[in-house]
Order: C-alpha cells, then sequence, then structure tokens
C-alpha cells in the first residue's frame, strides 16, 4: 500500500505560481510512476503530467498539452515526495488536484487507468 497526502493548494491570481507536493509513505517512491490530474467532465479524472523512472534513462516526464510549458513535476526520492510546479496559471486551471502513485515504474499514457493509489485532494483556484 502507498499512502499520499497533497499539500500547497491555495488561492492565486492569473499569472501566479504555487507548489504541489505530495508525500508518500509505504513504499520507495523512487522507482514507480507517480502523477497528478485535476476533474474532468463525467467524473473522469484529467491527466495533467506524470513522471516515471526506468534504468536506462532515469526520470521520463510527461505533460498535458494545455499545462505544457507552465507546469514541472519532479520528485525528491530521499524524502520521498513529488512536486508539481505550476507557473503562469490561468483560472481554467482552478481545480483540486489529485496525487497519484503506480504500482509500476513506467506510464503507459492510460491517464488515471495507469495508477492504483491516490490522495485525497488539495484545492487550487485562479482568480481573473
Amino acid at each position: 500500500q502507498v499512502q499520499l497526502v497533497e499539500s500547497g493548494g491555495g488561492l492565486v491570481q492569473a499569472g501566479g505560481s504555487l507548489r504541489l507536493s505530495c508525500a508518500a509513505s509505504g513504499r520507495t517512491f523512487s522507482n514507480i510512476a507517480m502523477g497528478w490530474f485535476r476533474p474532468a467532465p463525467g467524473n473522469e479524472r484529467e491527466f495533467v503530467a506524470a513522471i516515471s523512472w526506468s534504468s536506462w534513462s532515469g526520470d521520463n516526464t510527461y505533460y498535458a498539452d494545455s499545462v505544457k510549458g507552465r507546469f514541472t513535476i519532479s520528485r525528491d526520492n530521499a524524502k520521498n515526495t513529488g512536486f508539481l510546479q505550476m507557473n503562469s496559471l490561468k483560472p481554467e486551471d482552478t481545480a483540486v488536484y489529485y496525487c497519484a502513485a503506480s504500482r509500476q515504474h513506467y506510464y503507459s499514457g492510460s491517464g488515471a487507468n495507469d495508477f492504483a493509489y491516490w490522495g485525497q485532494g488539495t484545492q487550487v483556484t485562479v482568480s481573473a
């Protein structure tokens, strides 16, 4: 089992920045994929970003087109913590952001289906 706790959400003006954190416990974090999601219409979870690991290339990152160039996913393996740095925030980025962890080291591109463990979410509100 993996337990995930998000933090760092809040209220920010458009154009501002926030850094979300995801503290993991229960297993080693460094060699599993993790991701960030936000709600989408139809009770789905919209993919935002993911980071995976491979023995030959280390960490690999993936982003939704809507956040590419503005958001950066990273992790600190020593602290078992993942991060989502969000810059140039827009009102349409307003959402609850969920951290997720996989049972495997890679991200296949299947969105939420790749992830088995979820945090409770942290609210991000961007005012115009």
